[in-house]
């Protein structure tokens, strides 16, 4: 513990050391990565219209010599939660469903076999972390895939929905919160999204991937590719092949995964909406989806920077990645983080470098 936090304050005090060029800022960026054995780490400094900066430094697999590509993919863990967000605020933009909807509204039939803790539960209860749903993440035993789908094989989008069931039984979180921070909420309302638009999740975020010129994925890179990026848990443990189905329940939670130029692309909207320049969404439609709830919005925490600017920002960690991105509304810019490892010391050299980010850019 002592020499972590020795080499954690060596590398503050290089902080001061660097001047505005990407490149000094790439050389720090490597250090980390090397000092926190993280296989590979990327980063990106944009603006509403501007890529300032971005670099792909290190290997996709630990021990190999596949290095660092822009069309390397990461799972972005709970960043999918303001994609799934966004497409909520399409859909409602739309008018196939409101803000206001309630679930039972939409399946009636789940209403008596539910707890009644959750009748009145809207849209935006769930993509807001105000239902007080159940914990679950993918690190839970129970419920255990027999439980949930049963011995017959079942699509996805069949697997999600009986987990959702599962969910609705459950007691509901008793002690009371400004927000409930509850994966199973955004799959519920994945299934509203779901029965609005008379399409799978993953066909709303292909049409989204049209819509943007963008390529949002599902899943471990690895995959369907074992030349793209593997995952790594700590001592550099790489991530088995195949797919996790937990993570597939929690789908629109938590698994989708993108390279950092898409993903660039993705957040360059949100600070272009929040300009109000974006033809997609409203001004206002974007502020809600950043800033509509205190600390917790949708699909996005909230606060001030230090400097009192408004601040969006979260970090995925679905299990051998870890992903950061920070939307700066007040100066446009942002701050994005890829890694392909998922440890305390990977959170540490994130918040490194977001720290070293914003003392050149801006916070």
């Amino acid at each position: 513990m002592k020499a972590v936090k020795r080499t954690f304050a060596l590398l503050l005090l290089a902080i001061p050391l660097f001047s505005v060029q990407g490149q000094s800022l790439a050389k720090f960026a490597d250090s980390i990565r090397v000092t926190y054995q993280i296989p590979e780490l990327c980063y990106a400094v944009v603006s509403s219209d501007t890529i300032f900066d971005i670099q792909f430094l290190g290997v996709r697999k630990s021990g190999t010599s596949l290095k660092a590509k822009p069309n390397d993919r990461f799972r972005i863990g709970s960043n999918t939660k303001g994609i799934t967000s966004f497409i909520a605020a399409q859909l409602i933009k739309k008018g196939l469903i409101k803000w206001d909807t309630k679930f039972f509204d939409l399946f009636p039939d789940l209403k008596q076999q539910s707890n009644g803790a959750y009748y009145n539960i809207t849209l935006l209860d769930l993509l807001s972390f105000r239902a007080p749903m159940v914990h679950y993440t993918y690190t839970d035993k129970n419920p255990t895939i027999e439980e949930i789908e049963g011995k017959v094989a079942k699509s996805e989008s069949e697997a999600r929905f009986a987990f959702v069931k599962w969910a609705l039984r459950q007691k509901r979180i008793k002690e009371s919160k400004e927000f409930y921070f509850s994966n199973p909420s955004y799959s519920v309302a994945c299934l509203m999204l779901e029965k609005a638009s008379g399409k799978t999740y993953e066909e709303l975020v292909q049409d989204l991937n049209t819509q943007l010129g963008i390529s949002f994925g599902f899943g471990s890179p690895n995959q369907l590719d074992t030349m793209q990026t593997w995952g790594h848990a700590e001592g550099n443990i790489t991530e088995p092949l195949g797919n996790n189905f937990k993570l597939n329940w929690l789908m629109a939670a938590g698994n989708i995964n993108v390279t950092l130029n898409d993903y660039s692309k993705f957040v360059q909207l949100q600070l272009l909406g929040l300009g109000g320049k974006s033809k997609l969404l409203s001004a206002s439609d974007f502020y809600l989806l950043h800033y509509g709830k205190p600390k917790f919005a949708l699909g996005w925490f909230c606060d001030l920077s230090n400097s009192g600017h408004l601040v969006s920002h979260n970090m995925g960690n679905p299990g051998f990645f870890m992903t950061s991105a920070l939307v700066i509304k007040d100066i446009d810019r942002a701050y994005i983080v890829f890694t392909n490892a998922q440890n305390p010391k990977t959170q540490e050299g994130i918040e490194l470098l977001l720290n070293a980010m914003k003392k050149e850019y801006g916070d």
